[in-house]
């Protein structure tokens, strides 16, 4: 399972270079099932692996001038302040085991995964079932307080899971910001870049860091985690290419569709397995 585990590494920056969003939701299903790692553990990996290995994009997205740094500043503050929020108060006060319906005892562990899949879910529905919206020339971005209320609420929710949140920063973006779908996807991934390593940043003030150990234990290794940066910056590398191949329109439809399935599939666990 290992070995599976480093394959779906690459897809992770495959993911982010190609549509700027989907490493987060790769990341923590790879390392919870394919890995030996607790759920809570693997939010703390998710945010290192996707914010390191997203730098290469965003070097890439600079080169093409794709970046929109007002949308940025006014989206991405306000999230970076959700994360901080989210991982320092409210990740922390989430008990070990309570009830989330009659009779019924979920872990924190558990709850993690369900929110997970929830909000991939939505997202997934969101992209899949809205209208396409093709790009009008000499449209203005759209800045406003909305934009960056929307940032905030999207770090708080994403930081409790670990996810760079970029699928729902970009549905964001595009419907709010008025962005075309290759500049947001750009700022997207700047974003998930600096908030993610801000919030490993925070996880690294309570966690206990090695060079290497067993996987299944609550502590963070090194060693794992600059092979899993490694083998996702690979991919990101191949993504970017494939970017400059692809219809944007068309990115956002597939990428919709992909996140109902992964969905799908941890809910699946999380209830009948």
């Amino acid at each position: 399972m290992e070995f599976l585990g480093y394959a779906a590494s690459i897809l992770i920056g495959i993911s982010l270079g190609l549509i700027g969003s989907g490493g987060s939701i790769l990341t923590v299903p790879v390392l919870v099932y394919l890995f030996p790692i607790d759920p809570l553990l693997a939010t703390s990996y998710s945010l290192c692996i996707v914010g390191v290995s997203s730098i290469a994009g965003v070097i890439s997205r600079l080169r093409q001038k794709l970046l929109d740094l007002k949308i940025i500043l006014l989206f991405g503050a306000p999230s970076i302040l959700g994360v901080f929020i989210s991982r320092k108060f409210i990740l922390q006060a989430i008990p070990n085991q309570f009830s989330l319906l009659p009779n019924t005892i979920i872990s924190k562990s558990g709850f993690i995964m369900l929110f997970f899949a929830t909000l991939m879910l939505a997202s997934a529905l969101s992209m899949i079932l809205g209208k396409n919206t093709k790009e009008i020339p000499g449209q203005k971005p759209k800045y406003g307080f909305t934009l960056a209320f929307v940032g905030l609420l999207e770090g708080m929710v994403t930081g409790i899971v670990g996810a760079g949140g970029g699928f729902l920063i970009i549905p964001a973006l595009v419907i709010l910001g008025k962005l075309p779908m290759k500049k947001a996807i750009a700022s997207s991934l700047f974003i998930i870049t600096v908030k993610s390593l801000v919030g490993f940043g925070g996880d690294l003030m309570h966690l206990n860091v090695v060079w290497s150990a067993p996987l299944n234990e609550m502590v963070l290794s090194i060693k794992f985690l600059l092979t899993i940066i490694a083998l996702a910056t690979l991919g990101i590398i191949t993504g970017n290419y494939l970017n400059k191949k692809m219809d944007g329109a068309k990115l956002k439809k597939g990428f919709g569709w992909f996140v109902l399935g992964m969905a799908l599939i941890i809910m699946y666990e999380q209830f009948f397995i």
